[in-house]
């Protein structure tokens, strides 16, 4: 063979090779700590997902951030620095996710948070969010109050990034409805009473009660109410969407609402809601897997990460390799310029200053009826 022969193969095998360069993803979620609820549904969606992105090979590799922002940090690091990451998904709670974004901002890795997150991409070019954004789904919430003759809320929520995320959410909207926010009481992840804060609340008059909580730590505010003697509306955020909050509330939490994506109520969407075919997909694979009944709106985040990343890393292999710098700009170039992917939350338009990408469409308001999620029309 001469030498030009020889040159050519080699060239023609690098390129082989490289076209099918597995690409790599960093997962994190809190599986462990306060967030579990949350955590251990992100993760679980990942074993249903397709063995491709784009076309090629993709290795999953996730880890546990215990709940906790430093641990986040960490595990970003450990994933781009030892693993080569091409993308990170997660955290799975806020403060996680924006620990995770200072990361992602530094490193030029592109991360899609399973948490919404400050502003429309937490102040960093880097970073996406399949979550509603809370100006969106409070909107909803706020809405119904007005409809229903709601003039005073008082609020309670955790007292880090996503309780200001749900108060300020509302309030911005509550002013322009001419609905009062009472109070704004705070309480810790790990509390294990909230007895003074909802004596406050009570004591306030409300015409109806926000709770900014997540997971089952969401249900300590709403059944501690009920047990002090408060009968009136109790409204909650996206983050308390799945059967560990309905468990740990029980019959407490009986007539509540929240908002959240229209997979939880899919079934009850029209045939024209273009959400509604794929957010069937979706339950019918996860449902498989983890048994009838199982899916829920994390789960459902994590689903909708994937089908983003899809879209991405298919226009991205167009102009650089898996491994590469210039493949994770690409794959952040091409997640910036997503125009009308439907997922099983909303339909994504992304743009250079709107990193979120969902309108009106991602938001759903539901009753808690006899243990299960009730479409509000």
């Amino acid at each position: 063979m001469t030498s030009k022969k020889i040159l050519t193969t080699l060239i023609g095998l690098c390129i082989a090779g490289a076209a099918h360069a597995d690409v790599n993803v960093g997962v994190i979620v809190s599986a462990t700590g306060p967030g579990a609820s949350l955590g251990i549904p992100y993760r679980n969606a990942f074993s249903v997902m397709p063995d491709t992105l784009g076309g090629e090979k993709v290795n999953y590799t996730i880890l546990d951030d215990g709940t906790d922002p430093t641990s986040a940090t960490r595990n970003a690091r450990k994933l781009v620095q030892e693993q080569k990451v091409d993308l990170i998904i997660g955290s799975g709670t806020t403060p996680s996710a924006v620990a995770v974004a200072e990361v992602a901002s530094e490193t030029k890795t592109p991360q899609i948070s399973l948490s919404p997150l400050p502003g429309t991409n937490a102040g960093s070019d880097w970073t996406f969010s399949v979550p509603q954004p809370m100006s969106v789904m409070m909107k909803t919430v706020a809405d119904h109050m007005k409809a229903q003759g709601v003039k005073k809320v008082a609020y309670i929520g955790f007292a880090d990034v996503w309780g200001d995320l749900v108060y300020n959410g509302f309030s911005a909207h509550a002013k322009d409805l001419d609905i009062e926010v009472l109070t704004n009481e705070r309480y810790a992840r790990n509390d294990t009473s909230v007895m003074g804060q909802v004596i406050k609340l009570i004591a306030a008059k409300p015409d109806a009660i926000l709770i900014g909580g997540s997971g089952t730590p969401g249900a300590l505010p709403h059944t501690t109410l009920r047990d002090r003697g408060y009968t009136g509306p109790i409204y909650h955020n996206p983050a308390v969407i799945n059967k560990d909050f309905l468990r740990v509330g029980g019959s407490k939490i009986e007539g509540a609402y929240a908002v959240t994506g229209p997979v939880i109520v899919a079934e009850q969407l029209p045939d024209s809601n273009p959400i509604k075919e794929v957010a069937l997909e979706f339950i019918k694979a996860y449902d498989t897997e983890y048994g009838p009944g199982s899916h829920n709106a994390f789960s459902a985040y994590s689903w909708d990460a994937n089908l983003l990343a899809n879209h991405a890393v298919a226009e991205a292999k167009k102009k650089a390799q898996p491994g590469t710098p210039e493949f994770r700009a690409a794959i952040r170039d091409a997640l910036e310029q997503t125009k009308e992917l439907v997922g099983t939350h909303g339909v994504y338009n992304m743009t250079p200053t709107d990193h979120t990408g969902v309108d009106e469409r991602s938001a759903a308001l539901v009753q808690v009826e006899k243990g299960g999620w009730k479409l509000v029309q």
